[in-house]
């Protein structure tokens, strides 16, 4: 092999914030606080205070590789914590505040995290958990003295005190790029949550895939995005390092997520473009049917974690005029693995074609490549009919779980492709449509029926808020579906016309054996529907089809 003559140089995450300050200098961010204001300043800024930040960890004591937890909501600071943790060869753990408290203890001892910043608002829980906590890890509270509250947490040390004595300037330490900088667990519904740790290389190469998207959303100089995605998820699907690349002034949406106030903030700020999950587009659609329109500027909707709902995305589109990008991806894929981009012909293609597509979990990025497998492991055609696991590879794509040999071991086929446990079929353009996760699907009689595919139908009655397809036990077919629905404030159904408006619809022998009505569903910690719990509180459910 004739080796190219270029230079070696490390693809480092410091090197983003660096170009964003040189280049992006002076370009917004925007946070609206936990203390109830709205803060901003420039990429430049940041630069100056994440600099501050990075001396203080040295001398506190931070080295290359230690663990540095983040219990906070999307703003300015936990944005600075990114890049100060990464920039001096030490990793970022974000941690999702809606683990159950027993995962939270779990995924910190697990990390061994030195440091855990947090904002003001979780102070009460770590309160509850501080004696669980790993042995000599020092909180940090996200504010200045003035907002400390009263607290029961062991030695707590204040966030602007700490940058105010440092100096605004620092060179960057180059070391290997396949060095750790990010830890994220996933939300753990069977057993311990399991740790995905991303390295420098695969999220610089993560996000250069992401700006091959770009445009189609939302990542432009000089428009602004709203990342209802949490920074404590999945790096915020990418965003903290796409939008300083690209030069996309953030809104931080801090902590509150109901509809009304994203309104208010997306109003307010102009926003072009907002990430987050089906639930609060739920919520954000709600309000925009009170306020007869959409946000001022709202162009594009990017939507993933969970398969959104057909009719949101018709409604977004057809009522507000948006333009709806589904997405798919993993915490073990740094996340994203594929969108909804429509070449220029496609968008020009008939409405419901269009939609067609919307529906889809889109087309993968370049760098994440997909295939699809039958029970013995044998590859099966991209044609759009064949459906089996969904299995995927690439730079930024999980070769193994943090120090967790068992869960690793599992992970992957004999080809070194790695099992995301969906069900999913693939048509000859590169669209992937999500058929089911392996534990959900309904084995009726032999046949498989798609919980997400009934869901999607279910969810075009005018009466369902939400609702969720699991499956009943059945002493003939050995499963049958189990439809749970959440109905509209003030509409009411009953089963029998939700079964009769799904007749035309899906296939006969898929209709659900019953249909019941909740006031709501539970959710996961990332806000995706848990059919766990589903499936645990209704286990001794009797269909009415059960003879006898």
């Amino acid at each position: 092999m004739l080796r190219g003559l270029m230079m070696d140089r490390p693809l480092l995450v410091s090197s983003i914030i660096d170009y964003a300050a040189e280049i992006r200098s002076d370009t917004e961010v925007v946070s609206a606080r936990v203390e109830g204001d709205v803060h901003r300043y420039t990429y430049a800024d940041s630069r100056r205070r994440i600099a501050r930040l990075a001396n203080w960890l040295r001398a506190y004591g931070i080295r290359p590789g230690d663990r540095v937890a983040t219990l906070a909501w999307n703003g300015y600071r936990h944005f600075e914590l990114y890049f100060a943790v990464a920039g001096i060869g030490a990793v970022c753990h974000t941690i999702n505040p809606r683990l159950f408290p027993e995962q939270l203890v779990y995924i910190v001892n697990h990390a061994d995290d030195r440091l855990l910043f947090l904002d003001t608002t979780f102070a009460p829980l770590i309160e509850k958990l501080a004696d669980r906590m790993p042995k000599g890890m020092r909180p940090v509270l996200l504010c200045d003295r003035a907002h400390m509250p009263e607290t029961g947490l062991p030695d707590p040390l204040c966030y602007e005190e700490l940058l105010a004595d440092q100096s605004d300037t620092i060179v960057w330490p180059e070391f290997d790029e396949n060095a750790a900088c990010g830890l994220c667990y996933t939300s753990g519904t069977t057993g311990n949550p399991k740790g995905v740790l991303y390295s420098h290389r695969s999220t610089l190469l993560h996000s250069m895939g992401m700006l091959v998207a770009g445009d189609g959303i939302g990542l432009r100089p000089g428009q602004s995005i709203l990342p209802v995605v949490p920074l404590f998820h999945v790096n915020a699907w990418g965003l903290p390092y796409v939008m300083p690349l690209v030069g996309t002034r953030p809104v931080f949406p801090g902590p509150k997520l109901d509809g009304p106030s994203l309104f208010a903030l997306m109003d307010q700020e102009k926003v072009t473009a907002a990430w987050g999950v089906p639930t609060v587009w739920l919520g954000l659609a709600a309000e925009m049917r009170k306020q007869g329109r959409a946000p001022a500027g709202l162009e594009i909707v990017l939507t993933g974690g969970s398969a959104a709902p057909g009719p949101l995305i018709r409604e977004l589109e057809t009522d507000f005029g948006l333009d709806i990008t589904h997405g798919w991806g993993m915490t073990e894929m740094s996340p994203v693995g594929s969108l909804t981009l429509l070449d220029e012909g496609m968008k020009r293609a008939p409405a419901e074609k269009r939609l067609g597509w919307k529906n889809s979990q889109g087309r993968r990025l370049f760098g994440c490549d997909l295939k699809i497998v039958d029970d013995d492991g044998n590859r099966l055609p991209h044609d759009g009919v064949a459906f089996g696991e969904l299995l995927v590879r690439g730079a930024a794509v999980m070769s193994a779980y943090f120090n967790d040999e068992a869960a690793s071991a599992a992970a992957h086929d004999a080809e070194g492709w790695m099992r995301t446990g969906d069900v999913a079929r693939i048509d000859p353009d590169g669209f992937l449509y999500i058929v089911d996760r392996t534990k959900d699907v309904i084995k009726s009689g032999g046949e498989w029926i798609s919980s997400i595919d009934l869901e999607n139908a279910a969810m075009g009655h005018p009466a369902i808020q939400e609702c969720a397809v699991i499956a009943a036990s059945h002493p003939k077919w050995a499963e049958r579906p189990l439809l749970v629905a959440v109905l509209k404030e003030g509409r009411t159904a009953t089963a029998d016309e939700i079964r009769d408006f799904l007749a035309d619809k899906v296939a006969k022998w898929w209709l659900p054996d019953d249909v019941l009505f909740v006031e709501e569903l539970p959710h996961t910690a990332t806000g995706k529907l848990s059919k766990l719990q589903l499936r645990e509180r209704f286990k001794d459910h009797v269909l009415p089809t059960v003879e006898g």
